[in-house]
Parts: C-alpha cells; structure tokens; sequence
C-alpha cells in the first residue's frame, strides 16, 4: 500500500461542504493511490461504512460517501485496507492504529467568517506607531501611576525603559490614519488594535472604562486642569488627566473619531479588530475608582474602593469587609493595578460586559473582531468560563454575525473550539512556538536557548500534527499565526541566539548578530501556512527587540530596513494572489534535519514551499506527486530567498517521475507554484 498517497483533511476538496449546517447532509472524501487498495472504510464510533470509489483524477483514486448530519458534534476516521495490510487514518495523518484522540471533528453549523480566513493582518500597539495629532500627547507628570508621574517622551527613536509602563511616545489614531496609506501598500487586510479604551498605562491592558476610547489616542476637545508636579492623585484636586479622560466631550468625540476611522478602513477593505480584556480590568477604573477620579465627577456612581454602599461592590473580590477596604480585593497575579473582576459574584457585570461586546461590533462602530485576553481565565472556574463564552458568543454573532472571536490561550484549546464559544485562537501552540524552534532553537521569550530542537524537523513536524489536531478546520483557518508580538521577543532579535533581556543585555544585544535571511525564511512559512498571518508593526521594517518592554520599541519611520519591507510586500502579494494558500488543503512532502517542505494544494492548483535552515549548501528532493502534480512537467518559481538576499525574477523547476530536485543554499526558503 502507498500510504503516502492517502490523504484526507477538512478542506473544501474533502468535506463538501465545508461548513455544514445543522442537519445538512454532507459527502466525505478520501485519496487513495491509483488502483491501489480493496477497502476504504469511514469509521464513526465502533461502525465501519464502506465508501465508494467515485473519481479517479491523474495517480490518485478518490473514495466517497454521504452522510447526514445532525445537530451535534461528528468524530470520524478512515481504514484502509489492502490485502492483509490495514491502515488508519486521523488528523495526524497515517497510523498502525486507531486512535480516537485524533479523529476529524465537524460542528454542524459552526462557520468562521470568510473574510478572516488566510486574511493578512497587523497588530499595532497604537502608542508607538504614530504620532498624528500631539495635542493629545500625556504630559510628563500629568498623573501619578504605580507611585511615580507619567511622562511624554521626545525622542521618538528613544528605547523604552525597563520600567516603562507611564512613558508616553505619542502614537494615537490619527497617526494610524495618516499611515492607512501605508498599511494599504503593505497588504494589510485586517487589522488589530491592542487595547483602546480608558486606562493610565501605555499598553492600556488595566482598563479604565470600556465604553469609551481614551481621549490620549483618540480627541481632546476640552483640556483644563493644571499638571501635577508632586504626590499622586487624590479626590480634591481636579488635575489635567481627570478632566481629560471623564469629560464626556472628550470622551464621546473620541469614540466619534474611532467611528470614522473604522469607516475609512472598510473604505479600504480593511477589517478592525479591537482588544477585549475582561479577565481583570484597572485601580483607575471606574467601578472601583482607588485613584478616586470618578469620586466627585458628574454621572458617575461611587466606586467600589470608595464607598461601602457602591453599586459596584459585587464586581469585585475584597478579601475582608471591614471598611475602609485599602488594597484588600484580589488582583491579577497579585497585581493591586489590575483588579480581577469578579463574574460569579455580579450578574450585573456579566450583563454588563455582554453590552460592551455588542456594542463594539454594532453600529456605528461596526467593529469586526475581538481579541479576547487571558480568555480562559476570565472567572474563578472552568465551568463558569465556558458558560460566559457561550454567551458572549451569542451577543457577539446576533449583533454582528461576520465578527471573529480570536481568544489569547496558550495550551491545548480544544475544549473552546467546539463551535459554540471561541473561533480560534492566537496561534502559539500550532504556529509561533514551533516555528521560532525550528528556525532559531530560541524559546519565544528568548530566556533559553534548544540546540536539539534548532533544526529538529521531526520535532517541528510532530508538534505541529498534534497542536494543529486540537482545531477543526474553520478554526485554523482564521488561526493568528505570528512571528511576533507585543508579550514576546522580535523575531528578528531571536535569529541571534543571545539569551537573556534586556535588563541585562543591554538595548544594543537585540541587534548583534542578527539573520535577516532566516527572518526571511520564517515570513516565507508564515505567508504559505494554513491560518492568518499576522505582522507585529515594526516586524516588517526590521525592529528588534527582547521580550516586553524592549519589543514595544516604535517604528523606525524613514529608517526602515527597506529590503525586509519589500521581502513583505512580496510575500503578501504572493499570499493574497494565490488562493490556494486561504484555505486549500496543507501536506507535508518531505522533512530531514534543517529542511521542510511542504505543499498547499488544491484540485485546481498547488504550491509548493522548500525550505533549508541549515549553513550548507543542499541538494533536496521532493515528492511533489503528493501534491496531486503530475509526475512530469514543471512548476513556475515565485520567489526565492537565500543568505544575501532574494530574487523574483521568473524561473521553472523540472518535475520528473513525480519529484522535483533543488540545490538550496545556506538560510533560503523557495516558492513553487503549478502553473
């Protein structure tokens, strides 16, 4: 039996359709080898179906059968059988086994939103990107936050601090306009916001208010108020940011401009997707007002901290009821700054955050997506959680039914893909983790350094079958695959291999030593794997940096590294022009140390990437065959990349019986396409 001709998965080509609706009936498909195997069996709890060979399409039989679905989950697997030789196969591929663990899942009417599958997007941490409007800019020593005075940068180009959580550059939403010119030219198809709303920090991830944005990156239309020069803030004196950030004119023009802004991006064809953090929110916020901002403030109620009787008192955990209540509530990890709220205790908050979910995603905001927070942490229980996403869900999709739900998780997330909480996923497990140890042997923080798994493609190919397992289709193919992000290292800074931060490595460490070509590699895989390849702002123009605060440096406006610019820009034409890489099927072609090569393949068209991520010269073959491509002919090249740069110019490969063979040089990464 040729089993690596058997194939299967939930692409459009094998589940018809792909996104079956409850009760819907559905054919299932299966590749064999030409005139190769006696049976193939579906396989659904401890019951075998025959399937019938339907198609026989080049060197491969296709098997099929119908199927009526229901209104619950569907397990399913295969059995192939030839002679006395009996195979299985399951999410992982081939197997001497069955194994159940892995078996294909389809949730009868659980969609992902068309736009978001395969969609480029951009994460931009909105107070480095752009300063467009400095009128709004927080004034060093506006307030107090964390015991010392906020303070506004001048030097755009300045590294942030160790401890930066109240340094300010500037960056706002009129900046992230004046360069929507710029993320049009880049490729950019959706893009997410960290957070937006109220709040005293800069990664504003301790929110203040949630139905409003902060006036900081959004309007100011009424100033007032003096500085504070000393002490921090209290309930007798009206400073600058009180009046800045509770004057409703402020507030309201600000969600005004957000408004537009939105518009102009689906002006563009560009999506918005905003940060939601409910798992815990900010000492400024409203609700518990420690700072006591809202305390003398028209139309806003006592806060929690302030008074006894506030009606905000069961939105959060005080540990002891005698008044006054100082710090004694929980926090998050401990943190007093970021008060968890407490969703068990109130059915007022959850009601409450179930408005804020809607709103967003309503008129006339009209915001695509949420980014959810340390979403499987948001209550006190497991059970309590998949009851809250639940709801979310419903107030999420009745309000906008095309929005995604993205969720921040790191482990197995499978118990919240069922169809009916998350959509999907950041993509660390199946994605990120992966990636960095295969192309740099560096962990995503850069605190530890793998020389076993640097290169290891058995490991890469491994993790990547079992993480990838734990999603149905619609799920990975809306997955946030990253290189990097706001919590983590740049990736660039990985490919030198130094470990450590920059606490004590210094600013200048996250340079030396660098490897712009295994940059390039990784953004090669990025573009060409199932799911949403997504740009950290700065990724693009070379911005280095060690994990949090030193990856949130700005962006190099005017000094960008204008190769690994246009490297993106290509890479994302590639994407957006081939459809095969939205949502055909994905195959493994072949894996040895420092090389992969994988295809994404449909009936219609197949493109094939080749990767060598070692220092030496090689001479790789690929079955291509197993990318339904004939066994002669040739394939088109789209883009080649290698130590000293890369290469567009048109070029073919030869396919001959079935293989295509390639000298790759040092650190290079090729893309084949069937023409």
């Amino acid at each position: 039996m040729n089993i690596d001709a058997l194939f299967c998965d939930g692409t459009s080509n094998y589940v018809i359709p792909p996104e079956p609706k409850k009760n819907e009936k559905i054919r299932l498909r299966f590749r064999t080898a030409k005139d190769d195997v006696d049976q193939v069996f579906l396989l659904v709890g401890e019951q075998f179906y025959e399937m019938e060979k339907k198609e026989t399409r080049g060197t491969f039989d296709y098997y099929e059968m119908e199927w009526q679905l229901g209104e619950k989950e569907f397990h399913y697997g295969f059995q192939v059988s030839k002679g006395g030789e009996v195979k299985y196969f399951n999410r992982c591929g081939v197997s001497g086994n069955r194994e159940e663990f892995y078996s294909f899942m389809i949730t009868p009417g659980f969609s992902t939103p068309d736009w978001a599958k395969g969609a480029v997007m951009y994460q931009i941490f909105v107070d480095r990107f752009y300063n467009g409007d400095r009128t709004n800019d927080v004034e060093t020593g506006e307030y107090a936050y964390i015991g010392e005075h906020s303070v506004r940068v001048e030097d755009w180009s300045k590294y942030p601090a160790f401890m930066g959580v109240r340094e300010f550059y500037g960056g706002d939403l009129k900046g992230v306009l004046e360069k929507i010119d710029y993320l049009q030219e880049l490729g950019v198809e959706a893009v997410y916001f960290n957070p937006l709303f109220v709040s005293p920090s800069n990664h504003k991830y301790d929110i203040q208010d949630y139905d409003f944005i902060d006036p900081h990156y959004g309007v100011i239309v009424e100033d007032g108020g003096e500085v504070l020069t000393d002490g921090c803030l209290d309930n007798s004196q009206a400073t600058k940011y009180q009046i800045r950030t509770t004057n409703r004119k402020n507030l309201e023009a600000s969600n005004a401009f957000f408004a537009e802004l939105v518009q102009e991006f689906h002006r563009r064809g560009i999506k918005v997707i905003i940060d939601g953090v409910f798992n815990h929110c900010g000492s400024f916020n409203k609700w518990l007002d420690r700072e006591r901002i809202y305390e003398k403030q028209e139309g806003y109620g006592k806060g929690a901290y302030v008074s006894a009787d506030s009606d905000y008192h069961s939105f959060f955990r005080f540990f002891k009821e005698e008044w006054p209540y100082n710090h004694n509530y929980d926090g998050w990890w401990g943190h007093d700054t970021l008060p968890k709220l407490n969703y068990e205790g109130s059915e007022e908050l959850q009601k409450y955050i179930l408005n804020i979910a809607k709103k967003w995603v309503s008129p006339p905001y009209n915001v695509d997506g949420w980014r959810l927070d340390v979403a499987a942490d948001l209550g006190y229980s497991n059970e309590f959680n998949h009851e809250f996403w639940k709801k979310f869900r419903t107030a999420v999709k009745e309000a906008n039914p095309k929005a995604l739900i993205l969720a921040e998780h790191y482990g197995d997330p499978r118990e919240w893909l069922q169809g009916d909480e998350w959509d999907t996923v950041m993509n660390y497990d199946a994605f990120m983790e992966p990636l960095t140890w295969f192309f740099t042997g560096m962990e995503k923080h850069s605190d530890e350094r793998r020389q076993d798994l640097w290169g290891n493609a058995d490991h890469f190919v491994s993790v990547m079958n079992h993480h990838m397992a734990a999603m149905q289709t619609p799920s990975l193919q809306v997955a946030m695959n990253e290189l990097s992000n706001h919590d983590h290292s740049r990736f660039l800074t990985r490919t030198n291999h130094i470990v450590g931060r920059v606490q004590n490595l210094g600013y200048k460490a996250a340079r030396e030593g660098i490897n712009s070509a295994v940059m390039r590699s990784a953004v090669v895989m990025q573009m060409t794997w199932v799911g949403a390849p997504t740009i950290y702002y700065g990724d693009e123009a070379g911005v280095c940096g060690f994990t949090d605060p030193d990856n949130r440096r700005t962006y190099p406006w005017g000094q960008e590294d204008k190769e690994l610019l246009q490297f993106h820009k290509d890479m994302i034409r590639i994407h957006k022009e081939e459809s095969v890489l939205r949502c055909g099927s994905l195959k493994m072609l072949f894996w040895d140390e420092n090389v992969l090569a994988y295809s994404r393949f449909t009936q219609e068209q197949q493109i094939v990437v080749i990767i060598n991520n070692s220092k030496k010269l090689k001479e790789i073959t690929v079955p291509v065959w197993m990318a339904e491509l004939p066994m002669k002919g040739k394939m088109d090249r789209l883009l080649y990349t290698y130590e000293q740069g890369y290469t567009m110019e048109p070029d073919y490969v030869l396919i001959d019986q079935g293989e295509v063979v390639l000298n790759m040089g040092r650190h290079s990464a090729i893309v084949l396409c069937s023409r």
